[in-house]
């Protein structure tokens, strides 16, 4: 055994999904794993379950070198602030000086989260951010795998809920019976775990999808069955949009954002397959399992 072996696995983002996924992936295969928060009381469950716990300011490029010294690896994200007029150039802050610390601590390996479209100049709305991200990490030359997730089958939380209270599932997505690439995020934090070990993969891009694809109608299928009474989907026009994510609390910008990726992914802009030099990988954690478990959380 060598002596990096025993170097952990920086993981950012383990107060979200994916970073949590990532890391329990980690810790379940019995790697030595640095969480990185905020706040130290955010540290704490996982300082529990045997990692190290770092705490760092994305936008602090000192913190950010120590969060990223003395690793085997580290999964990275742009966390996105919807609440901010300025998140994309906040994201550009943070990918720039998440780029430079991974220089300077040397850190031998990436995986970075990112999403399908990110291969678009534009056009991609939110997506744009994660664009971001990769381009800061391969203009500093650093060994990065960009992996690009379709969307996220929690995406339909806030609907799910409406759908148990109403009977009616709200979508943005349209039309209500075209299939689309979507994935859990416990497989986006399993894949990443794998890529992070996986020393042989040199710099590339892998497209992560579940193990089919789905519809909006299949979404209230789920809903249905789950309930056991009837669920219709109700495709909300564009310009409802705004009064549906009221309570989000999103900025002009980010309302912006959300609005032309959502208008890329329904006409197909925004494609898994537009990238050819991709590597597509599917996780296994169906939309019938992500979905049934939402629904009950909101009963």
């Amino acid at each position: 055994m060598t002596a990096s072996s025993h170097l952990p696995y920086v993981v950012f983002g383990v107060t979200g999904r994916t970073g949590a996924a990532t890391a329990d992936a980690l810790l379940r295969s019995a790697q030595a794993v640095r969480a990185v928060v905020r706040d130290p009381d955010q540290g704490r469950p996982w300082a529990e379950r045997g990692a190290e716990v770092a705490v760092a300011d994305l936008t602090d490029l000192a913190s950010m070198v120590s969060a990223l010294s003395q690793a085997q690896g580290a999964y990275v994200l742009s966390p996105q602030h919807y609440n901010r007029e300025d998140l994309f150039e906040r994201a550009d802050l943070i990918a720039d000086i998440t780029a430079r610390a991974a220089v300077a601590a040397g850190v031998p390996r990436l995986v970075a989260l990112s999403s399908v479209g990110a291969d678009r100049e534009n056009g991609t709305g939110w997506i744009r951010m994660n664009r971001m991200l990769e381009q800061r990490l391969t203009e500093a030359g650093l060994p990065a795998i960009f992996l690009r997730a379709a969307y996220f089958m929690e995406n339909w939380m806030p609907m799910v809920g409406h759908a148990v209270r109403s009977g009616t599932l709200p979508a943005f997505l349209s039309p209500p019976n075209r299939s689309l690439p979507m994935v859990a995020t416990v497989d986006v934090g399993n894949a990443a775990a794998v890529l992070l070990q996986e020393k042989k993969m040199e710099s590339c891009v892998v497209t992560l999808s579940g193990p089919k694809d789905y519809a909006p109608n299949d979404v209230a299928a789920i809903v249905s069955a789950t309930l056991d009474k009837p669920v219709d989907v109700a495709v909300l026009p564009e310009a409802e949009w705004p009064k549906a994510l009221a309570d989000a609390h999103f900025s002009k910008a980010a309302l912006a954002g959300f609005t032309e990726m959502t208008r890329g992914l329904n006409g197909s802009h925004i494609d898994i397959r537009s990238d050819p030099s991709a590597i597509e990988w599917a996780g296994t954690t169906t939309l019938g399992q992500v979905i049934a478990e939402l629904t009950q959380r909101q009963r």
